[in-house]
């Protein structure tokens, strides 16, 4: 009797202690750490940074903001070329490196789903959120780390490390700007 106790118990403790660890894991999450943020004009006859910024409002709260003023609008044909980097010995292609038209995109956002992941991320806190064409000045306003932490947690999950997120902005075939995101997943 005691031998069929003990096995019961057993396998008692084993079970609290799998659901236990099992819960714990279920806590233990990524988090996402803004540690840069770049934004570079190419044609300053074209368009220009108005301001591009990272903000710390306290220790675990960072927002990043930029608006790009627009001088020859309308902008009817945009290509975005989004590139992600994983810091190994300098920064090195990880996983995605694509290119899609913006304007097609924005009809048809099913039509790229690796653009539409690196859209979701954005899309909420800009106002780029439209079909061409762009006749006003482009900004994305406390694009914090909580957002981007969804996505790259929540949504696809990305193994700990540090990364670029680098975007080529094309207007007319022409690259006007590039934007570069770093951060690290921890």
């Amino acid at each position: 009797m005691k031998h069929r106790h003990f096995k019961v118990n057993r396998n008692m403790h084993f079970s609290v202690g799998f659901l236990v660890t099992m819960l714990l894991i279920r806590k233990v999450h990524s988090l996402v750490e803004i540690t840069n943020f770049k934004c570079e004009s190419l044609d300053r006859n074209f368009s220009n940074f108005e301001y591009c910024r990272i903000k710390s409002v306290n220790r675990t709260y960072k927002y990043v903001s930029l608006k790009v003023n627009l001088f020859q609008t309308p902008v009817n044909q945009v290509k975005v070329n989004t590139a992600l980097y994983k810091r190994l010995n300098g920064y090195k292609p990880f996983l995605y490196n694509v290119t899609v038209d913006g304007c097609k995109f924005l009809k048809n956002q099913n039509s790229s789903p690796v653009a539409k992941y690196i859209f979701g991320i954005f899309k909420d806190v800009s106002n780029i959120n439209h079909f061409c064409p762009y006749d006003h000045d482009i900004f994305v306003e406390k694009l914090s780390a909580e957002n981007i932490n969804f996505q790259i947690t929540k949504i696809l999950p990305f193994p700990e490390g540090k990364y670029m997120l680098q975007m080529h902005w094309f207007a007319y075939e022409i690259n006007r700007a590039i934007i570069r995101l770093y951060y690290t997943l921890t």
